[in-house]
């Protein structure tokens, strides 16, 4: 079905605060918008380093070399989605109260709001799976075709994210402890996620709920099932943490929009 004039304007209104959102994070520095994979790397060679190098951590996966570089490929791989999840979610929270000129004009769509530190977040990412995947192809020598998966992961991951970032976001403008908050509760989801552990530390009574329940554990999971390992084996997860990333996407743009009338009133 083609977009009518409307939300082809929303669409490229979105696009262009999506760019001077990146832009801004930058602006000034000799590198620009090449500090995101600069970053991203570097993650990457620290994580290696004091885990494989300093801490000897030895980590066996199907297909993928027992080396110095493998447990810094599996941490990194599954911090990817929880720092782009992190970094949409905290920065979305003050997004309305942050922009109260937008907020007071009429004609401004106040529903892009959260969603663009979410994409900026997201696309910042995308730099450090791209230099993941080149590392993996660098220490495997392949490329799975699981790859072609990606897509329908970013779906699921984007929703999550979306739907919490519409929620915080409006619950922020009348109740500014949200902000404080969700540092706490993403502080004690992060080591309830088994990232920077393996799921198979997890007493085995206990491993099935933790991706029943935490969809982040699930797409982290994913996230290596698919670059590293080539093999997808979580997919009724996977199903399971789809839907409910659609309900609470769902969930969180329909509470924005019932809050949305009082926002220009509170600021």
């Amino acid at each position: 079905m083609p977009l009518n004039e409307a939300q082809l304007a929303k669409f490229d209104l979105l696009r262009t605060l999506v760019r001077r959102d990146l832009e801004s994070r930058y602006k000034g520095s000799v590198l620009g918008n090449m500090w995101p994979i600069v970053n991203q790397l570097s993650q990457l060679l620290i994580y290696t380093y004091v885990f494989s190098i300093v801490l000897k951590v030895k980590l066996s996966l199907q297909g993928v070399p027992e080396n110095n570089f493998t447990f810094g490929l599996w941490l990194f791989a599954g911090l990817l989605p929880w720092i782009a999840f992190i970094g949409g979610l905290t920065q979305a929270a003050t997004s309305v109260i942050s922009q109260p000129n937008l907020v007071k004009k009429v004609v401004f769509p106040l529903a892009l709001l959260p969603i663009v530190p979410v994409l900026s977040a997201f696309i910042e990412s995308a730099f450090g799976l791209i230099a993941l995947i080149f590392f993996v192809a660098l220490n495997t020598h392949t490329l799975h075709p699981t790859l072609v998966l990606l897509p329908l992961i970013w779906i699921t991951q984007l929703l999550l994210t979306a739907g919490l970032a519409y929620f915080t976001a409006g619950l922020t403008v009348f109740l500014r402890d949200i902000p404080q908050t969700l540092a706490v509760f993403l502080n004690l989801w992060f080591y309830a996620t088994p990232i920077i552990y393996p799921a198979s530390a997890i007493p085995e009574s206990f491993r099935d709920w933790v991706f029943w329940l935490n969809p982040i554990a699930t797409i982290s999971e994913i996230y290596r099932d698919i670059v590293l390992v080539g093999e997808v084996k979580h997919w009724c997860e996977w199903g399971v943490t789809a839907i409910g990333s659609a309900i609470v996407f769902l969930f969180g743009i329909k509470i924005y929009q019932r809050l949305r009338p009082a926002f220009a009133d509170v600021l």
